[in-house]
């Protein structure tokens, strides 16, 4: 496996204070914000949920943030689902 192809492994804390393991599948930008598709890193399901959450940066590092608006939630989850859905037509 190339360097290239290693999984970006992306470890948050949920809201009970357990830590999750995410993979990085994509990293978009919206609104001049950046948004990071995540992936389960546990689960052999190819039908996992993708996990979306706000990247900020701070210093040399990136920060992963829940989005807790719901009006910023929606429109990037539909500007990522019109993303998908120009990829399929391709």
């Amino acid at each position: 496996m190339t360097k290239e192809e290693e999984k970006q492994l992306i470890e948050t804390v949920d809201e009970a204070g357990n830590i999750v393991n995410f993979e990085l599948f994509d990293i978009v930008e919206f609104e001049e914000k950046e948004y990071a598709l995540l992936l389960p890193a546990e689960s052999n399901d190819d039908y996992d949920e993708v996990v979306l959450m706000r990247l900020t940066k701070d210093g040399e590092d990136y920060l992963f943030e829940a989005i807790e608006d719901d009006e910023e939630f929606d429109k990037v989850s539909e500007y990522v689902e019109n993303l998908t859905d120009e990829d399929d037509e391709e």
